[in-house]
């Protein structure tokens, strides 16, 4: 982890932002419409993203996490009362400290280091990843779910293996425990333990049928 820190303007989302996935984004409060323009003015055209612990993503007073992924900006849409833009994770960071939130909220940041994935933990991320798409192609048949079961991924592994944490689908929460992981054997272990946990919630909530006539009931 590097020491040295630098000043990002930040989006609170209620969802997490994983390195290497892409994330879509309406702009159109006030705060945020003057964020992506001071954005925009910047060669990095970056901003960073945290998951709110409580409150809204909108009308600001929201309570937020400290570890965060660095957004970078790779197209921008004016619509009709909205901007819309599309970003990539970059770089994991974790708040030093929250900055004045006018006229858009900012924070002290430092990088966290890069998951280095060693070839021997290759097998592992396979078998992560069929678990995480064979539970997304169970679940798929009964919720609608954000990444389909053969989405196509990163050939790099260091970046795959964030990509398969971030289709897994798992709660905020989940993901923010993936998110802190020190190590890319730690995030392979527990995304392997958080898909099976979610599989069975999965499951048991479709095999539990309320309209289940099998007492006999006429």
């Amino acid at each position: 982890m590097s020491g040295e820190t630098r000043e990002l303007p930040m989006f609170p989302l209620g969802s997490v932002l994983f390195p290497g996935m892409p994330l879509p984004l309406r702009v159109f409060e006030p705060r945020y419409l003057a964020m992506l323009s001071s954005v925009l003015a910047e060669t990095d055209r970056e901003f960073g993203v945290v998951l709110i612990e409580r409150g809204s993503e909108v009308g600001g007073g929201d309570v937020r996490f400290t570890v965060g992924t660095v957004a970078r900006i790779a197209s921008v849409e004016v619509t009709a009362g909205f901007i819309g833009l599309l970003a990539t994770g970059a770089a994991r960071f974790e708040v030093v400290r929250w900055l004045e939130d006018d006229p858009f909220p900012r924070a002290e940041v430092r990088e966290l280091a890069p998951l280095e994935l060693d070839p021997a933990l290759v097998p592992e991320l396979a078998t992560a990843e069929s678990l995480v798409r064979a539970t997304l192609t169970r679940a798929s048949e009964f919720v609608e779910l954000p990444w389909s079961p053969d989405v196509e991924l990163s050939s790099d592994p260091e970046e795959r293996v964030w990509q398969v944490a971030g289709i897994a689908p798992l709660g905020s929460f989940d993901q923010l425990a993936l998110l802190r992981s020190t190590t890319a054997r730690e995030l392979l272990t527990m995304l392997v333990e958080e898909t099976r946990a979610a599989d069975v919630r999965f499951t048991a909530g479709w095999t539990d049928d309320p309209q289940d006539d099998s007492d006999g009931a006429p």
